[in-house]
């Protein structure tokens, strides 16, 4: 077959979930399972792969898919536990009080705030979190869902600890330490290494966002949402965004370029928080006018749903602030003190691994987990016991919160276990017996073929699209990192640069993913108004897919010889 059928019959998994979870609305649960189907049956049907080879390629996926299951298990058990014990409002209240302008308020809550909480739990936390929080603060149902799903955009690519890179480019280890090994790699020392150049290309793509998106979500907010419907009235508090997005921004590239892919979000949310909670309270930056939405009677029907800003909740303090962030800022220091190779402890949780080699007898197929290395381990389930003493927690409460995280785990586990599946098939079935590309390198041929080397104008629309289908970055780098670095491969340009444009595009597409937009809208009371959403969401989209296109041009022509 020529290599243009073979890129179509590689596309039809992903255009199936595509329509199914799109177009004829179907959930992740339902879709993702049939996707992967099609992948296994096209794999024996026209890769000629053994069956029993895509029986082992599915086992070894679903190894994959409980490491990621164990870090979401992780992250919403720590959520139900400050939900539980009361932190979580208390951390809510402090926020009341520091502004009323609600440009200011947009900045402190959707950016920095939801920026650290994508970075410690990720998973649709941020909107989970931050947009209930803003309704209570009086925002409409759609403004709050709006500005929560926009800015949960550039911390995503290094949300959940990093996990959109470090297991959703995992795909990638065979292909880069071969390159390594024949000497292909410019320099290149190492896998880990490879992906620490992508997540610091990663960190500077998304640099000009951090000061330009924020900017502009407040235009979109007084735009859509103010009595003038006045564009440059977003404008009015660019000191304080500014100052905000500085205090984000320094950490979140220091660390990326410091550290490593897994803290430049939790840090520079972290960081950035206490420095603009601070600022806000001296009266900083602050714009000299109040901007406020007009008077709910003149509020457009489609605003608001089942939960009236009036009617949301008043959040009390349950203790001191200090103790209510402590379990984060334990899970901070904790990740850090165990992720630095010059201590020890990140020796003691790596020493225990769980490995399968050679399953069903099929060389190229493995899995491996170092159980306590995951952050769904050490720090997250560590911390929430803690927190059960730290914030004095009944047992009632305490199995509350053990049970909901254990009912909330259903449906993330259909969904990645299938998805991981499907990108395993994908992977092994460059190892056919006709020798044909393995399916995303085939893709990749087909597309390099027609665009040539203006790819990186278009490669983090497709890192998008991966999140718009699937609902989740680290999936979207699972999907479509093999074929970016082919199509980079193919073409003899900057593979590092067109992984980095990869794990940017699946971070901006969560403006747009379905999945976090329902969930968003959800959490809110709202019903019936996603279409619009996505259509509000794909102007700051373009804009940000058009930067990043431009910028990957630019350093293209800047760095040739970047691997």
């Amino acid at each position: 077959m020529s290599i243009g059928v073979l890129a179509l019959l590689a596309l039809v998994p992903i255009a199936l979930a595509l329509v199914l979870m799109v177009g004829m609305r179907w959930p992740a649960t339902k879709a993702m399972p049939l996707a992967w189907l099609v992948t296994a049956v096209f794999g024996v049907l026209f890769w000629k792969m053994p069956v029993m080879f895509v029986v082992a390629s599915t086992l070894a996926g679903f190894g994959g898919a409980i490491n990621v299951l164990i870090i979401v298990f992780g992250a919403i058990l720590i959520l139900y536990t400050m939900r539980d014990s009361g932190g979580m409002e208390t951390i809510n209240y402090g926020f009341h009080g520091l502004s009323r302008d609600r440009r200011v308020q947009v900045i402190i809550i959707a950016t920095v705030f939801a920026a650290f909480i994508e970075g410690s739990a990720g998973f649709g936390t941020p909107a989970a979190i931050c947009a209930p929080l803003l309704l209570s603060l009086g925002f409409p149902a759609l403004a709050a869902a709006m500005v929560c799903l926009v800015l949960n955009s550039f911390p995503v690519t290094f949300g959940a600890v990093g996990t959109p890179v470090w297991f959703g480019l995992k795909n990638l280890k065979p292909v880069v330490e071969s390159a390594i090994a024949s000497g292909h790699a410019d320099g290149l020392a190492s896998f880990g290494v490879f992906l620490k150049d992508v997540g610091e290309w990663s960190a500077i793509l998304h640099l000009p966002m951090i000061f330009i998106i924020p900017l502009f979500t407040n235009m979109l907010l007084t735009r859509f949402f103010g009595r003038n419907k006045s564009w440059t009235e977003g404008l009015g508090a660019w000191k304080f965004s500014l100052f905000a997005s500085t205090c984000f921004a320094v950490p979140y590239v220091l660390t990326a370029f410091l550290i490593g892919v897994e803290f430049p979000s939790l840090l520079g949310g972290l960081l950035g928080t206490a420095a603009v909670i601070y600022a806000a309270k001296q009266g900083w930056f602050l714009p000299e006018d109040t901007w406020d939405f007009g008077p709910q009677s003149t509020w457009e029907a489609d605003w608001t749903g089942s939960i009236k800003p009036e009617e949301g909740k008043e959040y009390k303090p349950h203790m001191s602030q200090f103790r209510a962030w402590l379990p984060y800022v334990l899970i901070g220091i904790i990740l850090v003190l165990t992720r630095i190779n010059d201590l020890p402890f990140k020796g003691m949780v790596s020493a225990w691994v769980i490995s399968f080699h050679h399953i069903l007898g099929f060389e190229t197929v493995n899995f491996s987990m170092k159980p306590l290395y995951l952050p769904g381990t050490i720090p997250f389930a560590l911390v929430a016991v803690l927190t059960v003493f730290l914030h004095k927690m009944p047992a009632a409460k305490v199995k509350e919160a053990w049970t909901d995280t254990f009912k909330s785990m259903k449906n993330p586990a259909i969904a990645l276990l299938a998805a991981v599946a499907l990108v395993e098939i994908f992977k092994q079935s460059a190892h056919n017996t006709i020798g044909a590309p393995s399916m995303p390198l085939s893709m990749a041929e087909a597309c390099a073929a027609l665009v040539g080397s203006s790819w990186p104008m278009f490669a983090s629309f497709v890192g998008a699209l991966g999140s718009f289908i699937t609902g989740s970055n680290t999936v979207s780098d699972l999907l479509f990192a093999d074929f970016q670095y082919g199509i980079a491969s193919t073409l003899g340009i900057s593979k590092t640069l067109v992984v980095a444009q990869q794990a940017v595009g699946g971070a901006m597409g969560n403006m747009v993913c379905i999945h976090n937009i329902v969930a968003a809208c959800a959490t809110v009371g709202l019903a019936g108004v996603e279409g619009l959403l996505i259509r509000r969401n794909c102007i700051p989209l373009l804009l940000y897919g058009l930067v990043v296109g431009i910028l990957g041009m630019v350093y293209l022509g800047m760095y040739p010889g970047l691997f």
